[in-house]
This record gives structure tokens, C-alpha cells and sequence, in this order.
């Protein structure tokens, strides 16, 4: 009887290479190493719980299970239910953008609209232009896909541009993903005619813009300022991404892309391949809670609140910071950026302050480019006026070391 040899097991094929190269989100580190309930945590973007409309949610959860069961548990279609798709394209038309139902695409929260946009343009080596500095899991999801991705100059108003003009011109790029209202991180908004002259250089120079709108309902001072996709230069040429995750719940994982029509379609067919479609219960009950509840009113009693908070940060910001520090004042939104003097690495100090129990985010992960590494994020809407108070006077201690 031959024996058969028996041979080493062999290693299994590596990773691909984008797997390789793309690392974890910063802000997740930082939340699993600060899950202490004594930590104020300045650092994560997570709305308040709170004020989470639960009833409101429940009821609308409850009525769609038990009048429409089937077709709740049942698969849906890959663009979403129509009952939900119309009343978001009567919110969006109300603000001023003009939008049918077909115009929509329901996402798994808006982070899956980035992916799909991004398999739907994006070859490997291709080049994308971002803010600076930019939206984090923006910067994941134009990674993973390959792209090359490069930082627009600007300033407080946000992207130039001219600068954007030479760099279109010079690198062919596909498109200019921002977050122009309420930016993550840095909490700023872009004026009308900053806007305009985005669209213009893109109709000029032939570039899709990816508008990302996650906070724009959190207002607080000032007067709404029209998206990008309402310019007629950009009409043709913008997507916009919608979420409920800062206005309703981020834990239904709702969100919706509009965007022309060959563009749509490539990302049905993306989506078709990702998850078939958005949880056929979620969009029932959220298209219920818009058809019985006032969600208007719900944000402007979140906003409120929000405010209050904002406050509370900006007045104890100059005692916790170091002489010579620099924040904002955001209009709206979850988020306040501040920069301290060039002496100080806020990823170094981070550790420090978080044995202080107060975390941040530290700016440079934000940066696709050369990083600002003295800059910071705060988020001021997760806790109370009074926790917040507290955790400034930690954050001066941590600071102080």
C-alpha cells in the first residue's frame, strides 16, 4: 500500500492590496479606547440619545408591522420604496431643489452612497479632490477604490477657486467631493458665492461634484444658504447626498443620493450587487414618520438643544485651550475646529488627555495631504452644558500636563 505524502499546509492568499493599504477610521479607535462611562467624549460625532424622537419612531415601527407585515418583511426594490422616495423629494423640492421621486436612490445610510459613487466612477488610479481638510470616511472610501486623492487649497470660505481650476486643468480629476454646510470636521460653511464659482469651474472644466449634506437641517444662526445642486452651472453635473441620521436616527441607517440619471442607474446596479436594498421595514416606518409626524418640528426642538451645547463649548473654550489657540464659531452642525500653536502635536497629547478622562479627535487623520497636526475636533452636541464645562476644564488639565 503507498503511503500518500502529506506536505506542509500552504499560506493562503494575501489581502488585496487596497485591503492592505487602507487603515481603520481614528475616530473608532478613539471610541473603543474611551467606552469609560467616566470619559466625556468629545470625540465621536454621535447625536444625542436623548433627544432621539423614541415615541415617535416606535409608532411608526409598530403601524407598518401590523397593517402591512408582508410587505414590510419582504425584499423591496433596489431604489427604494416609492412611498418613502416622494416624501423626500418633497422635502428636497421645498428647499428649493426641484426633484421627483425617480430623481432618488435609497442608500444605506449616505456612508453607502459614498461607496456607491465611488464604484461607480472611480477606476484604480484614478484622481479625486477633497477638502481640506476632508471628511474621514470620505478619505476610506476614495482609498479603498484606488483613487489618488488630492487636497484642494482654500481658506475659511473653504475650496478656491481658482486653485481648483489649475488643479482640474493638470490632473483630469473625476470629482470634488464637500461637505459644504456644516463641514465634518471643521464645522464651517461655504457662502453662495463661493458655491457658485465651485459649480462654474466644474461646468467650465468638465468635473462631477459630490455635495454631501448630513447636517444641513442643524441650524442654528444665519439663514440657509441654497446647495451647490441648485446652481444651474451644476445642475448636470452635482450629486447630493441626504442622511436621517443626525435629524431622525442614525441607527435606521437611511440615507439617499439624487443625481442624474445615467449616474443613478450605474448605482442601482453598484447597490444591486452591495446589499439588493435598503431594509425594506426602516424605509416603511421612516416614510410613515414623515406622513404623521412633524419632523420639522422634532429638528427644531433638536436644534435648540443643540445650540445651548454649542454655547456652553465656545464659552469655556479659551480657559481649556493654550494662549494663542484659534476655534470657530459654526453657524450650525455637530462640530467645532480649533487649531493650537504650532508647538503642540495633538495626536502625541492625545493619551495625556485621555487620562484626564475627555478625548478629541486630533485633525491630522482628516488631511489628505500634508496634515495640520496642531489642529483638533470637538464634537459639543453628545453632552450636557454642564459635562461639557466639566470636560473643558479636564481637556486645560490634559493640555497643561
Amino acid at each position: 500500500m503507498t503511503v500518500a505524502s502529506v506536505s506542509a499546509p500552504r499560506s493562503v492568499p494575501p489581502l488585496a492590496a487596497r485591503s492592505r493599504s487602507i487603515v481603520g477610521s481614528p475616530v473608532r479607535d478613539i471610541l473603543a479606547v474611551t467606552a469609560r462611562p467616566e470619559v466625556i467624549n468629545f470625540a465621536g460625532g454621535l447625536p444625542a440619545p436623548e433627544l432621539f424622537d423614541r415615541d415617535g419612531v416606535a409608532a411608526a415601527f409598530r403601524h407598518v408591522l401590523e397593517e402591512a407585515p408582508a410587505q414590510a418583511l419582504q425584499y423591496s426594490t433596489t431604489e427604494g420604496e416609492p412611498a418613502l422616495r416622494e416624501r423626500l423629494a418633497a422635502r428636497t423640492t421645498a428647499r428649493g431643489l426641484p426633484t421627483a421621486a425617480d430623481d432618488l436612490l435609497v442608500t444605506t445610510g449616505s456612508q453607502q452612497a459614498l461607496s456607491l459613487l465611488a464604484s461607480a466612477l472611480l477606476d484604480p488610479g484614478d484622481t479625486v479632490l477633497v477638502e481640506a481638510p476632508c471628511y474621514l470616511a470620505a478619505l476610506q472610501v476614495f482609498g479603498l477604490a484606488g483613487a489618488r486623492i488630492l487636497a484642494v487649497p482654500g481658506d475659511a470660505d473653504g475650496p478656491d477657486p481658482e486653485a481648483l481650476a489649475d488643479l482640474v486643468v493638470r490632473e483630469r480629476p473625476k470629482l470634488l467631493y464637500t461637505v459644504p454646510t456644516f463641514q465634518n470636521p471643521t464645522g464651517r460653511t461655504l457662502p453662495a458665492p463661493r458655491r457658485a464659482a465651485l459649480a462654474s469651474v466644474a461646468a467650465r472644466h468638465g468635473l462631477w461634484i459630490v455635495e454631501d449634506d448630513p447636517y444641513g437641517e442643524l441650524r442654528y444662526d444665519g439663514a440657509r444658504v441654497p446647495w451647490i445642486a441648485a446652481h444651474p452651472d451644476a445642475r448636470d453635473r452635482t450629486v447630493l447626498l441626504g442622511s436621517f441620521s443626525k435629524v431622525l436616527a442614525p441607527g435606521i441607517r437611511l440615507g439617499w443620493l439624487r443625481a442624474p440619471a445615467e449616474l443613478r442607474r450605474a448605482c442601482v446596479v453598484a447597490k444591486q450587487a452591495a446589499d439588493l436594498h435598503t431594509p425594506t421595514v426602516n424605509q416603511l416606518a421612516a416614510a410613515r414618520y414623515l406622513a404623521v409626524e412633524d419632523l420639522d418640528a422634532h429638528v427644531g426642538r433638536v436644534a435648540s438643544v443643540y445650540r445651548e451645547r454649542r454655547d456652553a463649548m465656545l464659552a469655556g473654550l479659551g480657559a481649556a485651550l493654550p494662549d494663542g489657540s484659534q476655534w470657530n464659531t459654526p453657524e450650525g452642525g455637530m462640530f467645532l475646529w480649533a487649531r493650537l500653536p504650532d508647538a503642540y502635536d495633538t495626536t502625541a497629547l492625545l493619551p495625556q488627555v485621555v487620562a484626564q478622562d475627555v478625548a478629541y479627535v486630533p485633525g491630522a487623520p482628516f488631511y489628505a495631504g500634508d496634515a495640520d497636526r496642531s489642529t483638533l475636533r470637538l464634537c459639543f452636541v453628545t453632552q450636557t452644558p454642564r459635562e461639557i464645562a466639566e470636560g473643558l476644564r479636564r481637556l486645560e488639565r490634559g493640555l497643561r500636563g
